[in-house]
């Protein structure tokens, strides 16, 4: 029987970001810049490992200070009433090679939905400090609307200025604790 070995994100070589479309023709893009997160597992191919994740709803950046102000308040995270988004995995399964599928629940402002996402195994390797290190690739959707975030303003155009889809992307780095 394997030990169960718990793996530490490291939030140094690690980014939590998302992309929404603005006035449909571009794209916005932004990131967490809190967020933790550990992954637990009872073999070394990670296959069905428990995996957790918080992010910092006031950490929250877009490289626009009056739009990060908009999206902490109440008509997106409203993070002083809900300052962590979180998510637990209740399903990681390798599909093929380096590709996996991490089914979990997300929690944004009280409101927990399931969702299922993308991931690629990068690998494991040693550090220079003899540290165990594991690299993931994560990528998937989901629907604002569906967990409260409803502002909705219309441009002059008609169009509505952000989109309801938003796109995640995570890279991030394990470091094995035990």
């Amino acid at each position: 029987m394997e030990k169960t070995t718990t793996w530490v994100l490291d939030p140094i070589h690690s980014e939590v970001q998302f992309k929404v479309r603005h006035l449909v023709i571009s794209t916005v893009s932004g990131f967490f810049k809190k967020f933790e997160a550990t992954l637990t597992a009872d073999n070394n191919d990670f296959n069905y490992a428990a995996i957790s994740l918080t992010l910092d709803a006031n950490s929250i950046d877009t490289n626009f200070a009056d739009r990060d102000e908009h999206l902490r308040g109440p008509e997106f995270f409203d993070a002083a009433n809900y300052p962590v988004l979180t998510f637990k995995s209740t399903s990681f399964k390798n599909k093929a090679g380096e590709d996996y599928e991490l089914s979990g629940d997300l929690t944004i402002k009280g409101i927990t939905k399931p969702m299922v996402l993308d991931v690629v195994y990068g690998g494991t390797t040693i550090d220079f400090y003899g540290n165990t290190r594991a690299g993931f690739e994560v990528n998937g959707k989901i629907n604002r609307t569906d967990f409260g975030l409803n502002w909705a303003a219309k441009a002059e155009a008609g169009t509505f200025v952000i989109g309801e889809e938003i796109k995640l992307a995570m890279f991030v780095e394990f470091t094995k604790s035990n």
